[in-house]
């Protein structure tokens, strides 16, 4: 009988011992059915010490050895245990999350062969000739040696996945795998056709959350197995093991999305760029917006900076960006005279528009004139959202939702109304005025699966809308050659945020949007309703000029002592009353002497900006410190202290590094 030491998907920063009688030699990697309580799990086996802390009489056997597929390798308890200690998150948690459902169920392991789609045999597609920016970008990822970050800094249009197909078409000539990691979901479609149409007959793995369970093990073997030669997935794809892996690729590296916001909250895009040092292999992080941390590294030299600046088709211009002052000016139905005279000149054309509104729903909020009732969450510190064709209101936050009422539940007032607006009011609004054009909107309502998103993309794509209204889901990674008119709406109220970040994030989204205009031989034009056009963010839009925002930026951020030049975790606490949040906190803030830890600032505990979510007050405190190091020394001694603190029953806490969400 051997002993096991096993990691288990628990949020406990400990082993499991069990028992071992096998026939088989044993090897760190292999899943184990273990019992646990009065039930069974699924465990890793990571070690196979000579003795157990706990006497040989209390010690389990374990239940099965699964051997359906080979022992997990070094490489990914390497990324694991780096995650586990970085991020302060318990080693079986970190493990297990990145395997697949259908691997962590207990359940008699499973014989039979998966295999990946290959798709149909046929000819290579002829190859687009790459002008003399992207020649030298792949070029100079080709010739790297070992670990080498690049960051590709392209506008929009510029060609950047002609250079990503080109990489993984060098790596797959010397026989390795390629991992590409896309911010979204709906990213996926456009892009599995186009790489399954550059390489026929290689084996390509998708990996997102909307896969089926069975589908998403099938393509996670594939990948494992050395079968799928490209995978091709969202933020947990990261951990995917890959015996061969000889590129990795992050498209959009600047986006929220490679940040998990449950559970161990990791960055996909750092743990890729620690994965690719450790394994000693090439990374390119591809954005037209980088984040200030990726430029900041590439201004420093620590990454490499490729530049595309020409789009890569050669009738394609960037598109002309307009500022509309609408401080003085009657809209109407929130759109000003220009913009509406925009459209119309598009649909005489035959061309398409956007409207761009980062708000779903028919409006923000339903108020009574009078007696100022509004329509509050009764579980968030937020406002329900109006929509008005299923007659419901809904908090985007928490998903509670209640009938449209006929009167105010205050004071019983008939006359209660929508104020501002979303992009369903904007769409019958655009309906009623142009009662000609084909309207359509694309949202997180519209499109609440992969398959009403191919839809709608079928859709654009077969000329079948002449006015799309869309949230950010149309404002990245798409190419409509008939799309010549942006039109953002609402963008101003960013500019005040109290997020830090909010003025990057505007600018990403902004050039971003603006960027699916124009992309063809049709020229574009982008115009931005605003009340503030002296600010230097539209002035550097106008001008497409990151280089010059982002250098202000960090100036700013420098002068602040904000991140990229300081590091930062956020402790939060939620619990039924604020009280309890708050004392937790400020039992947290002394459980270590100040004097140890001289580098290292505790913030004063406070509400966080939306205090109230699921009925739980929630609050949190800020740690900072000048160097990484120092920081994570503190973080490593101090979560024992938290997980000792007693607090009421239904207070929670998690420990979150290198927050994004302030």
């Amino acid at each position: 009988m051997a002993i096991a030491r096993v990691a288990l998907d628990l949020p406990l920063h400990r082993l499991f011992d069990y028992l071992v009688e096998d026939g088989e030699p044993l090897e760190p990697g292999l899943r184990l059915r273990v019992p646990f309580g009065r039930g069974e799990k699924i465990g890793i086996l990571v070690a196979l010490p000579d003795s157990s802390e706990l006497p040989p009489e209390q010690l389990k056997p374990a239940l099965e050895v699964l051997r359906d597929t080979p022992p997990l390798p070094p490489e990914f308890f390497r990324l694991c245990e780096f995650a586990s200690n970085y991020y302060q998150a318990p080693q079986g948690e970190v493990m297990l999350q990145a395997l697949p459902p259908g691997l962590k169920k207990p359940r008699a392991a499973r014989r039979r062969q998966l295999k990946p789609k290959t798709g149909k045999p046929a000819a290579a597609p002829a190859l687009p000739a790459l002008n003399p920016e992207q020649a030298q970008a792949v070029a100079a990822v080709c010739a790297s040696q070992g670990y080498a970050p690049f960051l590709l800094h392209g506008v929009t249009g510029s060609g950047k996945t002609e250079v990503y197909l080109r990489l993984i078409a060098a790596a797959l000539e010397q026989g390795r795998q390629a991992l590409l990691l896309v911010p979204e979901i709906n990213l996926t479609p456009q892009l599995e056709a186009r790489i399954r149409n550059r390489f026929p007959g290689v084996a390509v793995a998708m990996l997102h959350s909307e896969l089926a369970e069975a589908a998403r093990e099938r393509e996670w073997k594939a990948a494992f197995l050395g079968e799928a030669r490209i995978v091709v997935g969202t933020r947990l794809a990261v951990f995917t093991p890959l015996p061969e892996l000889g590129l990795i690729v992050i498209d959009e590296e600047h986006d929220p999305s490679y940040k998990q916001q449950d559970g161990m909250r990791y960055s996909a895009r750092d743990l890729a760029i620690y994965r690719a040092s450790s394994s000693r292999l090439p990374i390119v992080l591809g954005s037209a917006t980088p984040s200030l941390e990726s430029w900041a590294h590439a201004q420093s030299g620590r990454y490499t900076l490729l530049r595309l600046q020409e789009r890569a088709v050669t009738a394609a211009r960037l598109p002309t960006i307009r500022l509309v002052d609408t401080r003085r000016m009657n809209l109407d139905g929130g759109l000003s005279p220009q913009l509406l005279e925009a459209i119309r000149k598009r649909l005489e054309a035959g061309e398409q528009s956007l409207i761009f509104l980062n708000r779903r729903g028919y409006a923000p909020v339903l108020s009574c004139t009078a007696c100022g009732w509004v329509s509050r969450c009764s579980r968030c510190a937020a406002n329900m959202v109006v929509h008005l064709k299923d007659q419901r209101l809904r908090c985007h936050h928490c998903g509670f939702e209640v009938r449209i009422p006929r009167a105010c539940p205050t004071c019983g007032n008939q006359d209660i109304h929508p104020f501002g607006r979303g992009t369903q009011r904007l769409e019958a609004w655009l309906a009623e005025t142009f009662p000609q054009a084909r309207i359509l909107r694309v949202d997180r309502d519209s499109a609440k699966s992969r398959k009403q998103w191919e839809a709608l993309l079928e859709q654009i794509h077969g000329g079948a809308a002449d006015i799309l209204v869309g949230t950010q889901m149309l404002a990245k990674g798409h190419d409509f050659p008939r799309l010549t008119l942006v039109g953002a709406v609402g963008a101003d109220a960013a500019l005040f945020a109290a997020d830090w970040r909010a003025p990057e994030r505007l600018f990403a989204q902004l050039m971003q949007v603006a960027g699916r205009a124009g992309r063809a031989d049709l020229p574009g034009e982008v115009i931005i309703q605003t009340e503030y056009p002296d600010q230097p963010l539209y002035g550097a839009l106008q001008a497409h000029d990151y280089p010059r925002y982002a250098a202000t930026l960090l100036e700013q951020r420098r002068q602040a002592g904000f991140p990229p030049y300081t590091f930062q975790a956020m402790l939060r606490a939620e619990a039924p009353h604020m009280a309890d949040a708050i004392a937790f906190l400020q039992a947290a803030s002394g459980l270590l002497p100040p004097e140890h830890y001289p580098d290292v600032l505790l913030y004063d505990p406070v509400p966080m900006r939306l205090s109230r979510l699921w009925s739980l007050e929630r609050a949190q405190l800020l740690v900072e410190s000048p160097a990484r190091p120092q920081l994570q020394a503190f973080l490593s001694a101090w979560r024992p202290g938290l997980e000792s603190i007693k607090g009421p029953s239904r207070l929670r806490w998690h420990l979150e590094v290198d927050p994004l969400e302030f």
